[in-house]
Order: structure tokens, then sequence, then C-alpha cells
């Protein structure tokens, strides 16, 4: 049930990452991030690790994203 739940809070997230990929809009990382870390805490509670895998796979596209625009583009 974590595992399902910790794959939902990545699907979220993935939506609020991918639209931040444009140029400008590199922000809305930053209100993912946390999000994306929840779903890691939630996917490290279940005995499957699919959910916290996706979730950090998201995270990572998060963070280069951010660090390719200098923390705000």
């Amino acid at each position: 049930m974590m595992n399902i739940l910790a794959f939902l809070i990545g699907l979220l997230s993935l939506v609020i990452v991918i639209p931040a990929q444009i140029p400008f809009l590199g922000a809305l990382n930053w209100f993912a991030l946390p999000l994306i870390v929840v779903g890691v805490v939630i996917g490290q509670l279940s005995s499957s690790n699919s959910g916290r895998n996706f979730c950090l796979v998201v995270g990572l596209i998060a963070a280069v994203r951010l660090m390719l625009g200098g923390g705000i583009f």
C-alpha cells in the first residue's frame, strides 16, 4: 500500500516537473522537491522499492534542471 502511495506521489510530482523543463518555469521544481522527498520517505517504509526508485528518478530530473538553471530558471 505504501509503495502505491509513493508511486502516486511520484506521478503527481512528475506532473509538476515536466512543465518545469520549459525555460523560465524552472522555479516549479522547488515546489516539486518537497513532494518528492515525501514520496521517497513513504517509499522507504514500503517493502517494495519501485515507488521509492521512481521518486528518486523524478527528483534527479528536478535537481539536474535546477542546477542547469542556476536554481531559478
